[in-house]
This record gives structure tokens, sequence and C-alpha cells, in this order.
């Protein structure tokens, strides 16, 4: 049984709708720190923020690829299986005995895109808002790690915690404070990593 029409009518809109989650991610993560990161992000950061989403953490890209294998094959295994009464009652196929094979396809590429959809909404949103609340609370503690150091073109240096970045503001804290800077990155000529850890 072939699923192409469901795999490409959920490929149209799947895009888009990373580039959605994407900016929600991100709203959701500068929120808390009382940024509305909207204002300081160009189009091409919003079109990208899926990728550089996906690619932020190893640990992100294998979770994000498990949920779309999952989704794949799933429903594969349930349209192979669907004679059998526990793979048509989790399909919902249960007393639909009528429908064709393009139907029963149909059916089940289509409820596992929806439940792609709600567990990759539920990713994103999970980790923007609670990274944001995260890094607040450390802020406002004085237990953020300041592991980083900005060389600005001026010649002046700063030991930090580096909030985020984009492709044109940096967002951090320097040592010893609790206000949140934002930098252009015309005006920062490097970043040190103080204890050797990867910029974020």
């Amino acid at each position: 049984m072939k699923f192409s029409a469901g795999i490409q009518k959920f490929l149209s809109f799947g895009y888009l709708f990373l580039v959605v989650l994407g900016i929600l991610k991100e709203s959701l993560f500068y929120y808390p720190l009382g940024i509305h990161i909207l204002n300081y992000s160009t189009i091409m950061d919003v079109l990208l923020s899926p990728v550089a989403d996906l690619t932020s953490h190893p640990v992100v890209f294998i979770a994000v690829a498990i949920l779309v294998l999952f989704s794949y094959f799933f429903p594969v295994f349930l349209a192979r299986n669907k004679h059998r009464a526990i793979a048509r009652k989790m399909a919902g196929l249960e007393g639909k005995e009528h429908l064709t094979e393009g139907q029963i396809a149909d059916k089940i590429s289509s409820l596992f895109a929806g439940v792609l959809a709600a567990s990759l909404f539920s990713f994103f949103i999970g980790m923007g808002y609670g990274g944001g609340r995260k890094q607040a609370e450390h802020i406002k503690k004085g237990t953020a790690k300041y592991d980083r150091t900005i060389n600005f073109t001026t010649g002046e240096r700063e030991q930090v915690f580096l909030i985020g970045s984009n492709s044109v503001y940096y967002f951090y804290v320097s040592k010893d404070s609790k206000i949140i800077k934002i930098a252009p990155v015309g005006t920062i000529k490097s970043i040190e990593l103080t204890h050797n850890k990867m910029i974020p």
C-alpha cells in the first residue's frame, strides 16, 4: 500500500508548520526574559529557525527524527495488518469495513500526521518556554554560568552568560549583573569559550 498522497500533503505544509513552530519556540524562549525576539530578527532568521532548532543539539535532532520515522512507519505497519482487530482499533477503523484501500491509507496517514504535528508542537513549545524560564531563573538567582568572554571591536572585554544569538544580535548578561544586554553582531570581534564549551 502506498502513502504517497498523504506524505505529499504532509510535506507541502511541513516546512510552513516548522517555521511557525520555530517562531513560537523563539518567542516563548525570550518572553520570560522580557525580549520581543521578532523585533530583533530578520526574515532569514525566521525562515532558518526550524533548521537552527533541529540542529541545535544532537538530542533534539535524534528525538525529532524518531518522531518522524515513527509517524511514517507505524501507519505502514497498521495498513499491512489492517485485518487484525488491534490494528483496526489503533487506526480507528472499527466498524468501517466499507472503506476502500485508498480511503484506509488516507485515514491512517492523516491520523498519524496529526499525531506527529501534535508531538512536534508539544516538543518545540515545551523546549522554548521551559528553556526561557530556566534561563530567567538562573539570571534572577545569580546562578548563570558566565563562561564566555566577548571581545568588542572597541577593545573592551566582558565575561558574560550568553543567552542566545541570531544573525543580527547577541543577547547576554555581564558577570555580576542581572541586566540583559543586546549587542549588534558588528560590535563584537570574537567570543572566547572560557570553559571550553561550544557556543549555543
